[in-house]
């Protein structure tokens, strides 16, 4: 009778769960104001109020921006278009009393004039949008699938998107409708919806489509020839590609912000001259980075990231992985599609060895204090970042490359850090899809390479030791030398603006620090001298260690003298020579011919 009942209330549940429905609606009626406008139906939620909820954050970028900042008022009516009372009861949430209308009809606008891979944008040449800065979801029901109807303004004839559209294509004069599984997939698919050009290819069994938006020096034949070989050369580090469709969404635009992944598309802002010579190679080296988070962070990810808590920041100590290692394959994959010889890669590997090992952050930061860090340091950096903080990116990319040489070192070549990538994206992801957890993280690499690394990891991942590097890369045939520990240098960063000289940053233990020089200070006189910075720097190289000195400057509008000595700073250069041998060939081959 118990069971009997238990099944009665179940088949209740499930009958409800089926008739519930949302609905989205979005419009753009005048762009000029750079407002969309949002209309949200709920069907048969029968309660007395329900809560919708606006995310503080968007995945891949891992700082509170508060959306909710760019919505004006939130309306409510029932299905007889009676009004609803709404009631604020968080910066990002409001309940909605409904007294168990069968249908309610939330009303509201986003102002969105902030064109970055992050955020969403409107004006009369296009519109663009990150789902988790237009959409609200009702609390309790991310799981819910639904649909959203996309009404573009007159003027605009294309949408681009990952999104499917629902049913076989829903198409009328409000617009095209498209489904969604759940609300992370909707808010996972950035929208572009305007007159930009579009073309499509295939690699590695996948149809490709971009959407370019601005015009630029771009060649399409060039851009679906070598982002083919990119895409190739990635989906061969994991043995497999994920995805039937993937899209490209990108901004050509006076200057360039980078890209953000997501499971089927990513969203690139690129300055709009960038497809020629160097530039171009940063380009790819961009696709390379964000295609290759289709694995490595939107399946492949850490535990913490599995199921987004889109109110509060998601911590983890493991972006060190997610985007160190990444960095490290943007550029290797380069090599491997031929776009860089031997020498181009070792001098790209080398510029980012000096740039970390020369920052005093690196020395004061474990990168996986960066990692968990990002929310608070990373994402609001001030005048005294680079003295207490490190790039979870480049000092990451920096310990791949090294657990890639011992894993080489360990099989005699028979294995690279691309099979232990495909160990943890079969396991955490496809077998599980659990996600990974620091510890799982260090104890499924201790299995592959067969030995202990507590060492290595409390050393140079949990603590700031240097890395040995010719311990590490002598088996590639890598000879690191160092030289130089220390340099003479006044320890400031300035800027010359305005006709005013002003320190933006000073290192720690530098003459300039120990002088008492603050950053926002102006520089105005060298031992009596009125200087500029060009003056100031030809003053400053005619010193030594030990000389003596006083600058004239100005904190607050106060004339001040400050004496001051000259020294050196920590900054380590490294040097490489390299002689090729078996592994190290097996490092750098070129596999696309």
């Amino acid at each position: 009778m118990k069971n009997i009942s238990l099944l009665l209330f179940l088949g209740i549940l499930s009958i409800q769960a089926i008739a519930q429905s949302i609905h989205h609606e979005l419009s753009m009626p005048q762009p000029e104001t750079h407002y969309f406008h949002v209309e949200t139906t709920l069907t048969d939620f029968d309660e007395e109020s329900v809560v919708m909820s606006m995310p503080v954050w968007t995945p891949g970028s891992y700082l509170v921006r508060e959306f909710s900042k760019n919505i004006n008022r939130v309306r409510a009516t029932d299905d007889k278009g009676n009004d609803l009372l709404v009631q604020k009861i968080r910066k990002n949430k409001w309940m909605i009393t409904t007294k168990g209308a069968k249908k309610v009809t939330v009303k509201y606008e986003v102002y969105a004039f902030e064109l970055t891979v992050r955020t969403s944008f409107l004006d009369r040449t296009h519109g663009y949008l990150n789902g988790t800065s237009i959409f609200m979801y009702p609390e309790g029901n991310m799981d819910m699938k639904g649909k959203l109807t996309v009404i573009p303004h007159e003027s605009f004839s294309k949408i681009t998107t990952a999104l499917p559209k629902a049913g076989d294509g829903e198409q009328s004069d409000r617009g095209t409708t498209f489904a969604f599984e759940n609300y992370d997939q909707l808010v996972d698919s950035p929208m572009e919806i305007g007159n930009q050009e579009t073309f499509s290819f295939d690699a590695a069994g996948v149809k490709h489509h971009v959407a370019m938006y601005g015009p630029g020096n771009y060649n399409v034949d060039r851009l679906k020839r070598d982002m083919a070989k990119i895409i190739e050369a990635a989906t061969a580090v994991f043995g497999e590609n994920p995805n039937k469709e993937y899209w490209f969404i990108i901004h050509n635009t006076n200057v360039g912000s980078g890209g953000l992944e997501h499971k089927t598309s990513t969203t690139l802002n690129v300055n709009r001259w960038t497809y020629d010579g160097s530039d171009y190679l940063g380009f790819l080296s961009l696709v390379a980075h964000e295609y290759f988070h289709l694995w490595n962070v939107k399946r492949l990810r850490p535990k913490s990231l599995v199921d987004y808590d889109y109110d509060n920041e998601n911590y983890t100590d493991l972006l060190w992985v997610m985007e160190g290692f990444t960095s490290y394959y943007d550029e290797l994959l380069l090599r491997r599609a031929g776009f860089y010889t031997e020498e181009d890669y070792l001098r790209r590997f080398k510029s980012t060895l000096n740039w970390v090992e020369s920052s005093t952050g690196n020395r004061v930061q474990p990168v996986a204090h960066a990692s968990y860090d990002a929310w608070i340091k990373a994402y609001r950096p001030n005048e005294n970042s680079r003295n207490t903080t490190i790039s979870y990116y480049s000092k990451g990319s920096l310990v791949a490359v090294t657990i890639d040489a011992m894993i080489i070192e360990e099989t005699k070549g028979k294995k690279s850090l691309d099979d232990f990538m495909q160990t943890l994206y079969k396991k955490y992801y496809k077998d599980e899809n659990t996600g990974m957890t620091p510890e799982q993280f260090q104890e499924t690499l201790e299995e592959f390479v067969g030995k202990d690394l507590d060492q290595f990891f409390n050393s140079y991942v949990y603590g700031t030791e240097t890395v040995p590097y010719n311990d590490y890369f002598d088996v590639l045939g890598l000879e690191i030398e160092l030289i130089q520990e220390d340099r003479l240098a006044l320890g400031a960063s300035l800027s010359q603006a305005g006709g005013q000289l002003t320190v933006r940053s000073v290192t720690s233990n530098s003459p300039a620090e120990k002088g008492g020089l603050s950053p926002n200070d102006e520089i105005i006189a060298f031992n009596g001298f009125r200087v500029d910075e060009r003056d100031l720097t030809q003053f400053l190289n005619t010193l030594n260690v030990g000389d003596e000195f006083n600058l004239i400057i100005s904190r607050d509008k106060q004339l001040m003298t400050l004496d001051m000595v000259m020294g050196l700073i920590e900054s380590p250069r490294y040097d490489f020579t390299y002689k090729e041998n078996d592994l190290g060939s097996f490092w750098l081959r070129e596999q696309m011919k």
